[in-house]
């Protein structure tokens, strides 16, 4: 993470929670003008207080280490509104139903937006004997390649991990109406409603 916390992130955070600096110095075993020298910027909290800190403010380390807390909107959790996050390192796979902040190898990862398919990313769907047959016509080498093909209906995501030098095609049982999200490890995200 490249960031650390902002007195004015720890202010923000406490008024939130209609704490005054002493009631949160309390909390955490501090003083008031320690929460106060914070807020202004004239000191830092020690490391060993920042899960107890995260915790008094009611939002997680990295909301608190990134200084963006998210409220996430998607109270009914319908999976269609879901997102993707990839590791461009690890290539680790991140689904979430909503906003949310996300970091994997010690990098912060971007919720990645889908486009319509396209030409060079052609989702082809046959519905044979009650499953959802999934091809793309895209390449399929060690440097650009399908990594994932996924089928995402109002209650369920199902995610078929591809790998290099493999055919990109899935599989599905047929679970309703929903939308096939196919991602490029150069292009990104791409979708087709089904």
């Amino acid at each position: 993470m490249n960031n650390y916390i902002t007195g004015k992130i720890i202010k923000e955070l406490r008024e939130k929670q209609n704490q005054t600096q002493a009631e949160l110095g309390n909390i955490i075993g501090v003083s008031d003008k320690t929460v106060s020298k914070w807020e202004t910027g004239k000191g830092l909290p020690d490391i060993s207080l920042i899960e107890p800190l995260s915790s008094a403010l009611k939002v997680s380390v990295i909301e608190l280490m990134s200084g963006e807390y998210i409220i996430n909107q998607n109270k009914s959790a319908n999976m269609l509104k879901s997102k993707f996050s990839v590791c461009p390192i690890c290539g680790n796979i991140i689904h979430s139903m909503g906003e949310s902040l996300i970091s994997c190898c010690g990098i912060s990862l971007p919720q990645l937006d889908s486009e319509d398919e396209n030409e060079d990313h052609k989702i082809n769907c046959e519905y044979i004997e009650n499953e959802y047959y999934v091809t793309v016509g895209h390449e399929m080498t060690k440097e650009h390649y399908i990594s994932f093909i996924a089928y995402v209906t109002g209650g369920r995501c199902e995610i078929q991990k591809l790998y290099p030098e493999q055919t990109a095609e899935a599989r599905f049982l047929k679970r309703g109406r929903g939308k096939i999200i196919v991602f490029c490890n150069k292009d990104g995200l791409f979708k087709k409603d089904i």
